[in-house]
This record gives C-alpha cells, sequence and structure tokens, in this order.
C-alpha cells in the first residue's frame, strides 16, 4: 500500500488568517504523525500566504518521519529549498492568482530550469519529484531532466464524475505504467479525499499519496489523529486495482 503523506498547508491557512500563533502546523503535523501519517508535506510558496520560512524550520527540527517541501523554480525558493534540510524536495508549478496548484508542470517550456534545479536539489541531500500531469510526454521530460520521482496530479481524476473519471483513472494508470517502465519512480495526489481516494492508492507502482485539504477539512470534525487513520483506513481499502 501506498505512504499517506499528509500536507499541513491548510493548518496554516487558518493560523493566517489572524496573524497569530494557533494553529500550530507544526504541533498538528506531530499529532499527524502519532496517528500513523508516514511523512509531512509542506509548501513554501514566494507569497507566503500559507506555510512560513520559520514553519520549515521548525518542522525540520520536530518531524520524526519525512519532510517533502514543495517548491517553484523560483529562483529565491529553490535557494531556500537547497538550505532547508528537508528529506524530499517536489518542484510544482505556482502562479500568484491561483487558490491551490492548478495543475502539473510545463514541462516542455521549464525543461532547461528543470534540467538544473534537479541536480541543484540531489546535492542538498534531497530526493526529488516532479508535480506531472499523467501525461506520456511530460513523462518522458522527467526522465530526461533526471528526477528520480514524479507525482501525478490527481487534480483532473478528483473533480470528474461518472465515465469521466473513469476515464481520468485509465490516463493515471497509464502513466504509472508508463512512468514505472521509463524507470522513473511514482507518487500521486491533489484533490484527493476518503471517497475518491481507494482507486488511487491502487494505482500500479504508487509509493506515496499526499493529502492535505481533506484531512485537515475532516479533523475540524473528529480531530487529527481520528482524520488520519480514517485516511490511512481508506488508503488501504480492498478491491482496487491490484
Amino acid at each position: 500500500m501506498p505512504r499517506l503523506h499528509v500536507n499541513v498547508d491548510h493548518v496554516a491557512t487558518l493560523r493566517q488568517a489572524r496573524r497569530g500563533r494557533s494553529p500550530d502546523p507544526v504541533d498538528w503535523a506531530l499529532a499527524a504523525e502519532r496517528a500513523g501519517a508516514q511523512g509531512i508535506t509542506v509548501h513554501l510558496r514566494k507569497d507566503r500566504r500559507h506555510i512560513q520560512d520559520s514553519d520549515v524550520a521548525r518542522l525540520r527540527e520536530r518531524v520524526t518521519t519525512l519532510l517533502n517541501l514543495e517548491s517553484s523554480l523560483d529562483e529565491e525558493m529553490l535557494g531556500l529549498a537547497e538550505k532547508s534540510g528537508a528529506a524530499a524536495f517536489c518542484l510544482v508549478p505556482e502562479h500568484r492568482a491561483e487558490v491551490t496548484t492548478e495543475g502539473g508542470l510545463d514541462m516542455a517550456r521549464e525543461r532547461g530550469r528543470l534540467a538544473e534545479a534537479v541536480p541543484r536539489l540531489r546535492e542538498a541531500g534531497g530526493v526529488v519529484s516532479l508535480f506531472v500531469a499523467p501525461d506520456p510526454r511530460a513523462l518522458e521530460l522527467a526522465r530526461e531532466v533526471g528526477a528520480p520521482f514524479v507525482e501525478l496530479h490527481t487534480g483532473a481524476y478528483a473533480n470528474a464524475e461518472g465515465a469521466a473519471r473513469a476515464r481520468e483513472l485509465a490516463r493515471l494508470v497509464d502513466a504509472a505504467d508508463r512512468a514505472h517502465a521509463l524507470g522513473l519512480r511514482v507518487n500521486a495526489g491533489h484533490g484527493l479525499d476518503y471517497d475518491n481516494v481507494v482507486p488511487v492508492a491502487a494505482l500500479p507502482h504508487v509509493e506515496e499519496l499526499n493529502i492535505g485539504h481533506a484531512i485537515v477539512a475532516r479533523a475540524l470534525h473528529v480531530g487529527v489523529a481520528q482524520a488520519v487513520v480514517q485516511m490511512l483506513v481508506a488508503i488501504q481499502a480492498p478491491g482496487g486495482l491490484r
């Protein structure tokens, strides 16, 4: 079964609404770990809309599983990522006007910058993944720039319904198989929740799921520990594609 990495950005979003200290995404992350999360993910954005530089430093000191830092290709953010001490990095697109990350990297346009960024982050000591659409050409370019991992963007699947969702799931299956054939390791994430996660957890070759908003939202009702445990149960549900 894939590992569950919990994204705590939205805990910081709530804190930043008042620019205060509570809720603390670091304390929340540690509670998620105690409940069984196998990694913690954060996205330090250039506009600092949620996670702050100090959060990354404190998480690095206190997280006992694996800290995965999402970063854009902006030079400032890459420099901070290099110095962060994170165990893993995921390079993602970032646009100021978006509410959340809207799609995978434009691999053709960003090929040159990615070819420079991937070895930089590997030299900083972290495993590097690229956030990509489930598209064969994107996967080929990910291999060409030297990334060991891709994280498949599951947003189109999560937002679709009925036959359209089935088609998007088929794209994810094909992409996971294609990535594996190219020698890439595979993660997945974006828009996953307690209702749609089971088929994605059953995708071939997927090692890790990054899930944040759904868990944070559920935790408002049942608490951090129960929200994480319920997602772990969903990921481990039988009857998938394996």
